[in-house]
């Protein structure tokens, strides 16, 4: 039966204790051979629990498979790679190779991954287009501005005052006072 996380530290705190497999186990509740086992698996440096990684025939060649799958930013085949480490003395199976390079591969691109990164204005830095703020905005910035604002269809006749040097027309039609500001710089969405 496999022993939870729990059990297998109190089995190895109780050899800690006593130093003796014999008296953990009679601590424990299990048998010595049990203790012997975690405290071997322990002192080895192995997972306690679970099977281990066994050594594969690849093993002393895996950083030069790092080193050509950066080399070649992950674009390298797992063909040109077995031939190459066939030169070097590797007589593993192709199989090996493919799954060696597939993992160097998946690594290297885990580590070259595009993160994700907010947008965060600062202040001042960015035209808002809200009440107050686009008024204050609107005072700092030169007419072309005002001009995008209208096209975009961000300022309402009233709702946000342009500067006196822009000039357009107060009427409540919209696509007239967009159309008429884009025609004086030729750029009128709807100009024929």
């Amino acid at each position: 039966m496999k022993k939870s996380d729990r059990e297998i530290m109190e089995i190895l705190e109780a050899f800690d204790t006593t130093n003796s497999a014999h008296s953990a186990a009679a601590l424990a509740g299990v048998d010595p051979k049990t203790v012997r086992r975690y405290v071997a698996a322990r002192d080895a440096g192995t997972p306690v629990t679970g099977p281990g990684r066994r050594e594969r025939m690849i093993d002393p060649f895996v950083g030069k498979v790092e080193e050509w799958v950066d080399r070649s930013k992950g674009k390298i085949r797992a063909d040109v790679v077995h031939q190459r480490l066939v030169g070097l003395g590797f007589t593993g199976t192709e199989r090996t190779t493919r799954r060696a390079v597939a993992e160097a591969k998946r690594a290297w691109r885990a580590g070259r991954r595009r993160t994700y990164r907010p947008w965060i204005t600062e202040p001042g830095l960015w035209l808002s287009s809200t009440g107050a703020r686009a008024r204050m905005c609107l005072q700092a910035v030169d007419v072309a501005v005002g001009l995008a604002l209208v096209a975009c269809g961000f300022v309402n006749s009233g709702e946000v005052p342009l500067p006196p040097q822009v000039g357009l027309p107060q009427t409540h039609d919209h696509q007239t006072a967009t159309d008429d500001s884009l025609r004086s710089v030729r750029a009128s969405p709807w100009a024929p």
